[in-house]
């Protein structure tokens, strides 16, 4: 208890001495698992939506591909993103490997079949009925698909907490893609384990607890802004 009592002390202590290295690790990790997250919105909930509402042959095979995808270990994901970025890979002319741009594309790849398929269930929970209410009264397509989105939008907002909280949180793809290098791709699950190689125990759980706090806030935030929309 002592140590974790320790490691609280130096978290607050870093955060308020504005450690230069703790706040650029910090902001680092929001970039990257930001635009990760956001990239796999614009795909996962389209295709989340097109999956629900609509059907044709495969549907079923894409469905069962999605919900494997959901539960996709991160290490995996950093090995095959690892081989087509390496130097003889299919993209390894593009010299991604080792760069945040590297660590983007592999929590993408983690976020997307979880935004995908929490979109799907948070569609199909809709009253079918619903929809056959929206076509007689006269909505055309893109009215009725962005008033189905609406009716949603509770469960389609905790889809975006699933994919950032399992992006923030994954060490294993970003260890092996962006390499942990100091001052360029660095984050905080990666200086957490190398802390705590390094026996730096206090210092591991000062930046597993700005973790926490980081991905609180933003939950949080998401939260408010699920039950203020639930409360209207």
């Amino acid at each position: 208890m002592e140590l974790i009592w320790q490691g609280l002390v130096e978290a607050v202590r870093l955060l308020l001495a504005g450690d230069p290295g703790v706040l650029e690790i910090t902001w680092l990790s929001i970039q990257i698992s930001g635009t990760a997250t956001t990239l796999s919105l614009f795909l996962g909930i389209p295709a989340g939506v097109a999956l629900a509402l609509t059907r044709f042959p495969g549907r079923k095979l894409l469905v069962a591909v999605v919900n494997t995808g959901m539960g996709l270990p991160p290490v995996v994901v950093g090995l095959f993103v690892s081989i087509f970025l390496w130097r003889s890979g299919p993209l390894g002319a593009w010299g991604l490997l080792y760069t945040p741009t590297a660590i983007v594309i592999a929590q993408f790849v983690i976020a997307a079949p979880l935004v995908t398929g929490l979109t799907i269930a948070a569609m199909q929970q809709l009253n079918p009925r619903l929809r056959l209410q929206l076509v007689a009264l006269g909505a055309s397509r893109w009215q009725m698909l962005w008033l189905l989105m609406r009716e949603a939008r509770l469960p389609l907002l905790a889809a975006v907490m699933a994919g950032f909280g399992g992006v923030i949180s994954e060490v294993g793809a970003s260890m092996m893609v962006g390499g942990n290098l100091l001052g360029h791709t660095r984050v905080l699950t990666t200086a957490t384990v190398l802390e705590t190689g390094k026996g730096n125990f206090e210092i591991a759980i000062a930046l597993s607890v700005i973790l926490l706090a980081l991905t609180f806030g933003v939950n949080y935030l998401l939260t408010w802004i699920q039950q203020r929309g639930r409360s209207a």
